[in-house]
């Protein structure tokens, strides 16, 4: 897997390279910054995104069957944990992400019912929904 590198470019704005692609992250003007690309939070549902997307093509790709377009929209929001009925925790507040997929070809109702079964197992979500370890080191 390619190297991500973020650097500083002023006081929010950072610039993420990644192979040869560059990519502008800042915060909006009314969090302190200039607003010059995506919060990290639309960044990590981008990466979601397109993440199923592309697993719901490949697999369909795959099965030889009439997926025709992928339309995944995201949003990011912070809720009680005691309003999660699904969760583990039960107190404080979790992070919630709303996925909404959009499918367009001619699917039948079992297909359609298996790509959402598939895109719980798209790599960046399966990463989201486990144990993570982040290890710091200063250079």
């Amino acid at each position: 897997m390619t190297e991500v590198v973020v650097s500083s470019k002023g006081y929010l704005k950072q610039e993420i390279t990644a192979g040869p692609h560059v990519i502008i992250a800042d915060e909006p003007a009314d969090a302190g910054g200039s607003d010059a690309g995506p919060d990290p939070y639309s960044l990590l549902l981008a990466a979601l995104g397109a993440c199923t997307s592309m697993t719901l093509q490949m697999y369909a790709r795959r099965k030889a069957w009439p997926l025709e377009q992928v339309v995944v929209k995201l949003r990011h929001s912070r809720i009680h944990a005691k309003d999660c009925d699904d969760c583990r925790t039960t107190q404080g507040r979790i992070d919630q992400i709303e996925r909404r997929i959009s499918l367009a070809g001619q699917l039948n109702d079992e297909q359609r019912a298996r790509l959402l079964d598939i895109a719980r197992h798209c790599p960046v979500h399966k990463t989201l929904t486990s144990e993570i370890s982040i290890r710091d080191f200063l250079d």
